[in-house]
This record gives C-alpha cells, structure tokens and sequence, in this order.
C-alpha cells in the first residue's frame, strides 16, 4: 500500500527539464479516467454503431432510413456544434471556488449519463414518427450534455500545468487511458454477436452496454472533480462574450487548426461507415471485434512514444513538424491499404466472405492506419495548448474555454458531417438495410465503402497540410513564448503584490 500510496504522490516528470513541473501520477491518472469516461460516452453515442442502431433497429420500418437517419444527425449535429463555443465562453466567464471547470465535470456527468440510456430504450416497435421524435429530442439532450462535460475537461487539461513537457505526457496517459476504457463498450456491444443471448438481440445490447457505460461516467468523473486542481492564473474580471470571440478571431495558429480539421473530417468517414464495410464488403461481421482491437496498439504506441519523443528531442522538437510527418505517413498507408485490397474485396463473388488473406490485410492496414491518426490526435492536443499560450502571449488575456471550443466545434463538425456524408452516399448508391448477418449489396455500393475505407482518407490528410503549412509556432518560439508569459505574470504578481501593501498601509 506503500509503495502504491508513494507511486500516486511522485511526478510524473522526474528528470529535470528546465521548467516548473507540479503533476503527480494521482492527479495525472484521475484526469485520464474522466477522459476515459467520455471515451465510452462517444463510444455509445458518436461512433458507427449509433449509425447502425438509427438505420437497422430504430428506423428499418421507414422507406429511407439512411435518408432519416442522416438528416437527424446532420441538424443536431449542427446545433451540437454551434453550442460549443456558447460553452466554451460560459466556463471563460465562470469564477468559483472550485474553480471555472471542476464545478462541471462534477454534474454534466450525471445528466449525460441519464440522457445515453434513455436513447437505447428506444424500441424498434415504436411508430416511426415517435422515433423521429424521439430521437432527435434525445439528440439535442446528449448534444447539451455532453457539451457542459466535454469543454471543460478539455479547458482542464490546458490549466492544470504551465508545462508543455508535462501536458503531452497527461496527453499520453489520457489517450491511453481513454482507448482501454472507452473502448469496453465498443467491444462489448461488436462481441454480441458471439454471445448466445445477444446474438439475435442486437437492442438489448446497446441498452445493456449504456447501462454500464452510464455507472462507470459518473464513478470515473468523480475522480477527476476531487483530485485535480487548475493552476493557471486567470483575471479576477470576466471577459465579455464580445471579447472572447475577438480573441478567437486574433488566435491565428488555433484557425489554422481549426481548417485542418476541417479537412479531417474527410478521414473520419470510414469509421463512421466502418460497421457497413465490415458486414457487407468483408462479408462477416465477426470481423468488426478484430477491427476495434486491431486499433488499440495506435492508441498505445501513440500514448507511450510521442511523450517520450518530444522529451528526447527536447529543443529540437516542433509539433507542427510532427503533426506533418504524421499526415504524409497517413496518406502512404491509405494508398497501399487500397492498392493491395482492392481486387480481394471490389472483385470476390457476391455473397461470399472475403479471403482470410483480404480479411488479414484489412485488418493489419486498419491497424497500421490508426498509429499516424493517433500519433497526429495527440501532437494536435498540445498545439491546441499552445494556441492558448500564444493568445495570452500576444493579447494577456488567457480564455481556454473559448479557445477549446472552437476545437470542439470543430470536432462535432467532423463526426457530424463525416457520419452524414457516409450515410448519405450509402443511401445514394442504393444500401439495402438489414437487422442482422450480411446482405449482398449492389457493386456500386460495394465500391463506396471500399472507396470510402481506403482512397477518401488519403484525400483529407493531404488537403490538412495546407492548412499546417501556416501553423505559425515553432517550437523554439513557443520556449520564448513561454518565458515572456513566465515574466509578464511574475512582474503582474509583484506589482499586484505591491498595491495590496500600499492599500493596507493607507488604511
């Protein structure tokens, strides 16, 4: 108990890096798992498998389910967007004891959870239009919810510690932690097709897996309220809404972020459509539990290496660089993931499995695919940290909720659109929905999702390195950044210091 108690309270950056370094293994750990507990809300909520529930559980008794479905997600996902940086400024304007973030993490969780079950009680039973109703209302709740949860964690992230060195290795142990435990409800829910029960209950496995996910949100976030700390110094006066969004505006290296995203939206598509691939290309959904797990070792390598590399180049390291190399490995792997698969899915004869060899390619290529995009997630949080450095740099003011939220919004444009434009060119070229097993599909919406899996992401990390290009901090000018800021609130503290004394000694 010792030696656990002693490993909790030690740094977690021991050596000594030329900087001030203040976060221990418990504060580090407890932020990852509040990390880990969005993992599983997205993983119910955001990714392909709430596509397949909206398509062949809730809507298969409509005539275009695909066209529903991806109207639903569209709208909503629009006004998710629009309400992030509404957020983000009320946690810029928010001054309490607690802090401007703790006090969400401790209650978001609690509606975000209650809100993810409600949605899979939803019954295929039900008449279409009370589950078009239904559905959207329940939409626009998560949306709401998961905003008060999500911009704040973030926000967090970027004040627990002024340290770049320290932030990318909470980068890393939060990305690790988040793929293990936001991947169970992902497993779970892909494995049901192994379990006897679930096998032919494709709902209640949802249900299930929100029910579990819901207990392990509100357990894994109280963790993070009561052991973090923000430690940036913020003014004592609110910023405006008007000024927070000038700010934004002012903060070029964040709006060259915000259009690679933009363009990374592209990339995101097949795993949106990942479910559809799986069941009616590759031909047997059984593959879907190798598909998520084959990913996991990009999360792993991405969580361990990419801290340990910025560490070892020390000076030399520049994440714009970084964020480029990543992209430009991407773009090769997505073109031999195409190039070596295309004959064994486009070409094999309807209605049978692809060959263990495709099926081997595809998986290794997901796997492969997945260590450049999570090596570029991880590099991409630290440059939004700086962007929040540069804007206090260059205007003194320091707004991480409005800042992050633009990075939000950003995101939710992603799954948004990303979600929309598969499911919309699946409906385009003519899917035929289905329940369970696989369905032979017609050869132009075989060659969609190939399409969509393998040459489409190529297209979206080259248009990203337009925007990079103009990425203005480097990481020699961030050090010099960081040692301007160091001294303007040194001078700030002393002359603050100085006036408290003059007042006491004219009183």
């Amino acid at each position: 108990m010792s030696k656990a108690s002693d490993f909790l309270n030690s740094k977690i950056v021991k050596s000594d890096v030329g900087e001030e370094t203040v976060l221990t293994w418990k504060e580090t750990l407890s932020y990852a798992l509040g990390r880990g507990a969005q993992g599983m809300n997205t993983s119910m909520t955001s990714s392909k498998y709430i596509n397949f529930f909206l398509t062949d559980v809730l809507f298969k008794k409509l005539s275009n389910p695909m066209g529903v479905a991806s109207k639903i997600r569209f709208f909503c996902g629009i006004f998710d967007a629009i309400n992030d940086p509404m957020m983000g400024v009320l946690v810029d304007k928010t001054r309490t004891k607690d802090g401007q973030m703790r006090p969400y993490i401790k209650w978001a969780p609690l509606f975000v959870s209650l809100v993810m079950v409600l949605f899979f009680v939803g019954s295929a039973n039900a008449s279409p239009v009370f589950n078009i109703i239904y559905t959207t209302f329940l939409f626009v709740m998560l949306d709401v919810t998961y905003t008060a949860f999500d911009i704040p964690m973030g926000a967090l992230a970027f004040s627990i510690t002024p340290s770049g060195i320290e932030r990318t290795k909470l980068f890393g142990v939060s990305s690790i932690t988040r793929s293990v435990v936001g991947a169970l409800p992902q497993v779970f829910v892909a494995g049901a097709a192994l379990l006897p029960y679930f096998k032919d209950h494709t709902p209640q496995a949802y249900l299930t897996s929100a029910i579990i996910s819901a207990v392990f949100i509100v357990v894994l976030t109280r963790l993070t309220y009561h052991n973090t700390r923000e430690r940036a110094q913020h003014q004592s006066d609110t910023p405006s809404v008007k000024e927070c969004f000038a700010l934004l505006f002012k903060n070029r290296p964040l709006l060259m972020l915000f259009f690679a995203n933009i363009f990374f939206l592209i990339c995101k598509i097949p795993e949106q459509i990942s479910f559809y691939f799986v069941a009616d290309l590759l031909f047997n959904r059984k593959y879907n539990v190798f598909i998520d797990v084959i990913k996991f070792p990009g999360f792993l390598l991405a969580g361990i290496l990419v801290p340990k590399i910025v560490e070892k180049l020390g000076k030399r390291a520049d994440s714009r660089r970084f964020f480029q190399i990543c992209c430009v490995s991407a773009i090769v792997l997505h073109l031999l993931f195409a190039l070596t698969t295309y004959g064994g899915l486009v070409n094999k004869p309807a209605g049978q499995s692809a060959s263990i060899f495709t099926a081997i390619l595809v998986i290794l290529f997901t796997g492969l695919t997945t260590i450049p995009l999570e090596f570029k997630n991880l590099m991409q949080k630290e440059m939004e940290a700086e962007t929040v450095d540069y804007i206090e740099w260059k205007t003194g003011r320091r707004v991480e909720g409005i800042m992050l939220s633009i990075m939000s919004f950003t995101g939710k444009i992603e799954n948004t659109f990303a979600s929309s434009i598969g499911i919309a060119i699946l409906g385009v070229v003519g899917y035929v929905s289905h329940t369970e097993g696989s369905l032979i599909q017609n050869h132009s919406t075989n060659l969609a999702l190939f399409a969509m899996t393998t040459i489409v992401p190529a297209i979206g990390y080259l248009l990203m390195l337009i925007p990079i290009h103009f990425y203005n901090i480097t990481g020699e000018g961030h050090r010099k950044m960081m040692s301007e800021i160091a001294e303007r609130r040194t001078s700030i503290a002393a002359e603050t210091a100085a006036e408290m004394q003059s007042a006491g000694e004219t009183k």
